[in-house]
Formats: structure tokens, C-alpha cells, sequence
């Protein structure tokens, strides 16, 4: 099976854009991109967390075919911020049992209409009863594991800035980001407190957007497709939604299982995958990532983002280059679609001035909530 065409909105504070109008340019921006017609979708699958908190809808799968006009099977998934991640890991499972099909995965979220206490709420559904009846939400979660990771390996809130000053780079140089600005450390770090020692640029943003894939194993439409990048393995594992009953606060065991799963199922090596996209909600989440993932030890990874070794022309591996939840945005739904799509365009050498040159690998990595759901997508050129 391969992906053949992607498509992405706007990242950001889209004041002027609903749900329905952010769906909808993604479905017919994503047919335009792979020159199809929508009868020649079989079925769509929709990722979106929040709609039915915020919105008090969560029927959008029929929204989806008014929009559309048509009635073929459309599948809504929910996994927090993973959602996209695990949409994209079904409609995988999909093709495999239908031959000759052709699917869209869609992904959409609308955030900013609503105040911030509105949204935090919202966003912590994603996390236990027992975390929300403590009062913690997810900075807060991640700031304790932030601590327990800066004590252990003996590392400062500096090594943590990197991941931002690192992603802010990448997101200056991508139009469809929710920032495009350059960041310095000084700013960084003198940034106020959200949950110590996580500051306000440290942590990924409240976004708009929707994201769209065309997924298929038709023969004929490979053929006929301008881009085309083979699926080698599409993974998921679940966790413990309690913080407190992980066995270690310096890991998310879902990241590390679905990974060996995807490497195991791709037959590839991890010094071969030359971009990566990895779930920087917070700053300490990509240090965290890239040692689950297996590219770096337990425990080097404050030394080894202080280095910029994955950033844009740095070495053989850049992490990050849409700039990530962080300078990318974060429309929950969107994440884990525009994640693969930015692979997607990478290895179709269609990513304009932050192309990682000669991508011939390249993974994306989606979790939800605290780690409590974490998907692994390897794609090949």
C-alpha cells in the first residue's frame, strides 16, 4: 500500500475558519493533490478528539458525507492526541483485508474558539480521573516527568530550550506552521513557568487545522499518481493512562513497543532512517521520544539536542523539520495525519527550502495523553 497525495491547512489561530470549512479544504485539497474524484474514495477515516467536549458533536462522520454528497463508509477515531496516528494505523489494517481500495485519512481540529480553561479541561479527558481529581493537567504531567529526567541524568532547563530553539528553525521555514519564528535559548528560558520546569516555549500551542491523506492499494492509481511512498509498517501500543503506575517516569513503554514492532515489521535498520517526525507536545517529550524510539541511549538525550544533531543540514537524521507540535501547531485531530504527511513530502522530495536531502527513510511517531497510547508509521521513498 502506498500514500499518494497529502494535504494540510493553515496550522493556528484560524479566527475565521469552522470544523465543517477546515474539513472540507482538507477533503477537496487532497483530492485536487492526487487528482481524484471523490467516487474514487471508498472510505474515509476521521480522527478528532474534541468536538464532542467542546462542540457537543460527535456524529461528524455524517457531517463528513454532507460535505462530501456521497455515501460511502466513514469511520470517526478517537485516541487523544494520538488520534491521527491510530486513524492512519486502521485504515492501514483496512487494505490489508480489501484489495484494490482507495481511502482518505482525515483529520481535523477546532480549539480556539474556546478560552483556555474551556480547552485545558477538554484536553485533560485525555489523562485518569485520579490525575484530574489531583488537579494536574498535562503540563503538569509532563513537568514531572521533565524533573524526575533533569535530576536523574543530572541535565538544566538549557538542555530542554534546544528542543524548542531547534523546532522554531524548522517551523521559520514552513509556511503552513502556527509559528514561523526563530527562537534564541535567552528567550527560551526567560519564557514564564506553565508547570516547573516546563515553560509557556516549552510546550506546543493551541492550533486549527486539518490534515488529509490519500491511502491506497490500487495498482492502477499507483501508476497513475505524479508521488507515491510505500508503508512498511504502521504500529500501536497502549499503556498505563496513570502517570503514577508506570514502572519508569523516564519513559513511555507505548513509544518503545510500537517502535520495535514497526523496525521488526519494516526490516530496517534505525541508522537508515534519514527524517523523523516525533510528538514534541512538550520540549522534554522529544528527548524522551528519540530514546524510546531507539536512536538515542537512556539518558543522552539533554546531551545530544544540545548538540543540534538532528537539526536541518546537522547530520544524517533530522527530527522535527514541519517543526513539530511545537512550532508546527497542535489541532489534536490534524497532529498524527500532518506527522506522516510531512514524511510524505519529505521522501517525495516536495518540502521546498527545509528538505532533508536524499530521505530515502522516514518515521513518525504519535502519542496520546501522557503516553498512555503511542503509534509508530515507518514510510519508504
Amino acid at each position: 500500500m502506498k500514500i499518494i497525495a497529502f494535504y494540510q491547512t493553515k496550522f493556528g489561530e484560524l479566527w475565521e475558519k469552522s470544523l465543517t470549512s477546515l474539513m472540507k479544504e482538507a477533503i477537496f485539497g487532497v483530492l485536487k493533490e492526487a487528482n481524484l474524484e471523490i467516487d474514487q474514495v471508498d472510505a474515509i477515516f476521521f480522527s478528532n478528539m474534541m468536538a464532542g467536549v467542546l462542540e457537543n458533536n460527535l456524529h461528524t462522520s455524517s457531517k463528513i458525507s454532507e460535505i462530501i454528497k456521497k455515501n460511502i463508509p466513514i469511520f470517526r477515531i478517537e485516541a487523544a492526541c494520538a488520534s491521527g496516528g491510530v486513524a492512519f494505523h486502521l485504515a492501514t489494517k483496512y487494505l490489508s483485508d480489501n484489495c484494490q481500495k482507495t481511502l482518505m485519512v482525515l483529520g481535523a481540529e477546532k480549539m480556539t474558539d474556546y478560552s483556555p480553561e474551556e480547552v485545558t479541561s477538554a484536553l485533560a479527558a485525555a489523562s485518569s480521573g485520579e490525575e484530574q481529581e489531583a488537579g494536574l493537567t498535562f503540563p503538569g504531567l509532563y513537568a514531572l516527568m521533565a524533573n524526575f529526567y533533569l535530576q536523574k541524568y543530572h541535565y538544566t532547563e538549557e538542555n530542554l530550550a534546544y528542543v524548542s530553539y531547534k523546532n522554531h528553525f524548522h517551523g521559520s521555514l514552513n509556511e503552513k506552521a502556527h509559528f514561523q519564528n526563530k527562537l534564541t535559548i535567552e528567550k527560551i528560558l526567560t519564557s514564564p513557568y506553565v508547570a516547573y520546569p516546563l515553560k509557556v516555549l516549552d510546550s506546543s500551542p493551541i492550533s486549527d487545522g486539518a490534515s488529509a491523506l490519500i491511502l491506497t492499494n490500487n495498482e492502477q492509481l499507483i501508476k497513475k499518481s505524479k508521488f507515491s511512498v510505500a508503508v512498511l509498517a504502521s504500529e500501536m501500543a497502549t499503556d498505563s493512562i496513570n502517570l503514577f503506575k508506570r514502572k519508569n517516569l523516564d519513559e513511555i513503554l507505548a513509544t518503545k513497543i510500537a517502535s520495535e514492532l514497526a523496525f521488526k515489521k519494516a526490516k530496517i535498520e534505525r541508522k537508515q532512517i534519514n527524517v523523523v517526525e516525533v510528538h514534541d507536545c512538550f520540549s522534554i517529550a522529544e528527548i524522551l521520544a528519540m530514546e524510546d524510539l531507539g536512536f538515542w541511549k537512556k539518558g543522552e538525550g539533554g546531551k545530544r539536542i544540545k548538540e543540534l544533531s538532528t537539526m536541518l543540514g546537522n547530520s544524517n537524521l533530522t527530527v522535527n523539520p514541519s517543526g513539530g507540535l511545537k512550532a508546527g501547531g497542535h489541532p489534536v485531530g490534524a497532529t498524527g495525519i500532518k506527522q506522516i504527511g510531512e514524511i510524505f513530502l519529505q521522501l517525495t522530495n516536495q518540502a521546498k527550502i527545509r528538505q532533508v536531502k536524499g530521505a530515502r527513510f522516514g518515521l513518525a511517531h504519535n502519542v496520546g495523553g501522557s503516553g498512555g497510547t503511542a503509534v509508530v508509521t515507518i514510510l519508504a521513498a
